[in-house]
């Protein structure tokens, strides 16, 4: 069973609170690093909803799965709510100092159960555009995605991003420079605009 309506960043905020009040009752302390639409939800106001919550559990793996499964029945959520297929995109970078930043503990820091980092911006379109989804004439949340961050971190030509992803990304750039071709065309970028569903 799929949830009523995608995450927002209230909703989303509501579970990860849940999560880590779970968590800290069991006396543990558990860590998720969040990538892909629901890092765009937590840290900017123009990326609306995401349908799942694309994470790596740097520990206690069973207690998160355990803990995202009960919240899933109890709310008539997809078991897959909070999902670890992200795994396959992550770079051999992210396991360095600068790739993540922690941005909460839930439910407080007083209370910690649950420690949140997200990727950081460079990471983050890195990421995107390896992962990238292209939509042809339909726009994607994917391809937003992609032109906001670039419109974030100031990139304007397919060179410049193609020379980010590589930082990240070295092998296999041929379909990231195709999909950025498309998506940064002739180096005009539109400003963000909010969209809903990853």
């Amino acid at each position: 069973m799929a949830p009523a309506k995608p995450f927002n960043r209230q909703s989303l905020e509501q579970a990860l609170r849940e999560l880590g009040r779970r968590a800290y009752e069991e006396g543990k302390t558990v860590e998720i690093a969040i990538y892909g639409g629901s890092a765009l939800i937590l840290t900017y106001d123009w990326r609306i909803a995401t349908r799942d919550v694309d994470a790596v559990f740097e520990g206690e793996r069973q207690t998160v799965r355990r803990l995202a499964a009960a919240i899933a029945e109890e709310n008539g959520w997809d078991h897959d709510w909070l999902n670890d297929g992200v795994k396959g995109f992550l770079s051999a970078a992210d396991a360095t100092p600068d790739a993540k930043r922690l941005f909460a503990t839930y439910p407080s820091e007083d209370r910690p159960g649950l420690r949140v980092s997200v990727a950081n911006p460079r990471y983050l379109f890195a990421m995107k555009c390896r992962a990238m989804r292209i939509g042809g004439v339909e726009e994607t949340p994917d391809v937003a995605d992609i032109r906001a961050r670039a419109h974030e971190i100031g990139i304007t030509s397919v060179q410049e991003g193609l020379d980010l992803v590589a930082e990240y990304y070295p092998a296999n750039m041929l379909e990231v420079r195709f999909g950025l071709e498309e998506i940064l065309g002739g180096g005009t970028l539109p400003s963000p605009s909010r969209h809903e569903n990853e």
